[in-house]
């Protein structure tokens, strides 16, 4: 567990890159920002969290795979990461930022990858949201997603 990054991790360094090819210039891990986002576009007032999908309980192939044991204490350990993940996506879009979730399973696919980064930063203003299924298409999978390790 000790050697689990939370930063610079490789789908981080992928959108970093692809958003530094595309000519946007950035601040990372903005620790004045609810949730500590990876990436802080503030020109833009824009913000990017790379979630790791098990971490996350995003439910995809990649990290859907629920550990065998000790049950009880993962479903908690998963429904506190989203709720406070939930919770700073709602601070940040109240304080009028624009949110996006890159999963990593989205990471490994660079053209839907390019597709999402530029639809996401062409984007002009924020959409005042009161659910976060309203805005599935800049939150990623996560607002389809029906919390698969939650009871």
């Amino acid at each position: 567990m000790s050697r689990i990054r939370s930063k610079d991790t490789k789908p981080e360094q992928v959108v970093r890159q692809m958003l530094h090819a595309l000519g946007f210039r950035f601040r990372l891990h903005a620790k004045r920002l609810p949730g500590k986002p990876d990436i802080v576009l503030p020109r833009h007032k824009k913000v990017i969290f790379v979630h790791g999908c098990f971490w996350h309980a995003h439910g995809c192939r990649v990290g859907g795979k629920k550990p065998a044991t000790r049950e009880q204490f993962w479903e908690a350990k998963f429904a506190r990461n989203v709720a406070r993940d939930n919770a700073a996506i709602r601070q940040l879009w109240q304080t009028g930022w624009q949110v996006l979730v890159v999963w990593e399973c989205e990471a490994l696919d660079p053209e839907k990858l390019y597709d999402t980064l530029t639809a996401f930063m062409t984007a002009s203003a924020a959409v005042d949201y009161e659910d976060l299924a309203e805005q599935s298409s800049f939150y990623g999978m996560a607002a389809e997603a029906s919390e698969p390790y939650l009871t």
